[in-house]
């Protein structure tokens, strides 16, 4: 079930009605309920999945409490390591065991045998990355000393809330479970603030995301018939894409929660206002990024042991987040691509710091204007990476782009491909938008801005309704009769 699909249109409603009208004590058992129907609306069988792993893992997480409790490290370690090993198996059977079989393969072929196993045929359940990072994250917590979530019903609608249930934001248990007993009451504000959400989330995906992916799918699948300024469109077109498809997934899945009495984390800050790569990682995918900081990078050792240590266990950590987006090698190189860039600004600012000048330099507005565009634009070479199919057409794209090689032709194959009239109407449109929204972000991040406008705006809230209707008006209008999957689906 999407969330831009008409079906999610009825069962939203559906769930909202029916949660803010049943009493306190039916609501959590009924949104567990939903979600399981939200998510076994896909595949019912995966609904046992889902319910396996969260009693696995509320069993695991309430014996090691107490082990903890008692002071036994070598029992609380094998049962941490036992929680984390278990679901790791699980993720990396559905998601990595094709991939791993075709490694096998190949290495076997060099050696003249073929120990290929038979085929297998694994269909990846949707958001097992996702809610296997909750369940190692809780178990992990746990270990620390953090309170257990002692109710299964609890627990299991932390693991199955249907909003972040398929892509993210990544929440941790520690700021969902209070909410749980926290007494909803309904809140007009609260009601306004979701609905807003909710229609961003749908303008930025079927609106501006789903007609870039008309740009990103003309050139990517055939990069050898395109020239250098082509496949310069289709990487910006991706870049644009991905951003607006997972923020406004992220919006909706915010929206929803925030009507059903919940708040989840943002995932999103203006990513490409970015003056460096770790920037960029401090405003993109925000859940994963401290995620993989406080689960990976710092129980490796983080930045304690020095230089080389720290690049050694940035540049894993890295690679394994390119892996788990997906069991391919462009996404493994993806990762150590970015990587290799966080090293590297890592050792600028060191070097930087020995300077006064260096220091000045980058304190500068010229500077950051550079370092803003430069960095935009090193993320966009990785999203060639990250959005083609295998390395082949990474490499010729990559080429195209940095222009180390040029294609003979007097026309442009992205102008004569174009579809119809109607798709340069909805071009000439979003073209200021994607300028718009930046600019606008970074105006109202100013306090004179908020301070003077904002204000205005809440004591006429006629502005902020005609706003919405507008948007409302523009996804009637222009929406497609079909709408590609949100692009995170498939992790």
């Amino acid at each position: 079930m999407l969330f831009n699909s008409l079906s999610y249109l009825v069962f939203f409603p559906a769930v909202f009605l029916l949660y803010w009208w049943a009493p306190q004590k039916f609501r959590v058992p009924l949104l567990i309920v939903a979600s399981y129907l939200f998510y076994m609306s896909w595949k019912p069988i995966y609904g046992l999945l889902l319910f396996g792993l969260t009693a696995f893992n509320f069993i695991i997480g309430r014996k090691l409490s107490k082990v903890v409790a008692r002071n036994l490290p070598t029992r609380s370690r094998n049962l941490l390591v036992l929680g984390v090993a278990v679901n790791l198996l699980v993720l990396g059977y559905f998601k990595y065991a094709l991939f791993s079989c075709d490694i096998l393969g190949k290495m076997t072929a060099v050696f003249g045998l073929n120990l290929t196993p038979a085929a297998l045929n694994i269909v990846l359940p949707l958001g097992i990355s996702f809610f296997v990072f909750e369940f190692i994250h809780y178990l992990a917590d746990v270990y620390k000393g953090g309170e257990p979530i002692r109710s299964f019903a609890k627990f299991n609608l932390f693991a199955s809330f249907f909003p972040t249930q398929i892509a993210g934001p990544i929440k941790r248990y520690e700021d969902f479970a209070p909410q749980i007993d926290q007494p909803k009451r309904f809140d007009l504000a609260t009601f306004d603030e979701g609905v807003a959400l909710i229609t961003h989330g749908l303008f930025k995906k079927v609106i501006l995301a789903d007609t870039l992916s008309i740009v990103s799918q003309t050139v990517f699948p055939h990069p050898e018939y395109l020239t250098n300024f082509d496949c310069w469109l289709g990487v910006y077109a991706f870049a644009f894409q991905i951003y607006y498809d997972f923020s406004g997934y992220t919006d909706i899945a915010r929206g929803s929660a925030q009507l059903l009495g919940y708040k989840i984390p943002i995932n999103f800050n203006a990513p490409y206002m970015a003056q460096s790569v770790t920037d960029f990682w401090h405003r993109w995918h925000i859940s994963l990024s401290t995620w993989l900081r406080d689960y990976l990078f710092i129980p490796m050792g983080g930045s304690r042991g020095g230089l080389t240590a720290t690049c050694r266990n940035l540049l894993v950590t890295m690679i394994l987040g390119g892996l788990w987006h997906g069991a391919a090698w462009h996404f493994v190189i993806w990762g150590a691509y970015q990587g290799v860039l966080l090293l590297a600004h890592r050792i600028w600012c060191l070097v930087a710091a020995k300077s006064e000048s260096l220091m000045q330099i980058r304190s500068s507005v010229i500077y950051k204007i550079i370092a803003t565009v430069c960095s935009f634009h090193l993320v966009c070479l990785g999203w060639v990476l990250f959005r083609s199919e295998d390395m082949r057409l990474a490499n010729l794209v990559l080429r195209k782009v940095l222009f180390l090689e040029a294609l003979d032709r007097q026309t442009s194959y992205f102008a004569l491909s174009l579809p119809t009239l109607h798709s340069h109407i909805i071009f000439q449109f979003i073209v200021p938008v994607l300028i718009a929204m930046p600019v606008l972000h970074y105006l109202i991040s100013k306090p004179k801005w908020t301070e003077n406008l904002l204000p205005s705006m809440k004591r006429q809230p006629i502005f902020g309704a005609v706003y919405l209707a507008v948007l409302i008006c523009l996804l009637l209008v222009f929406s497609p009769e079909t709408t590609p999957k949100f692009i995170y689906f498939q992790f």
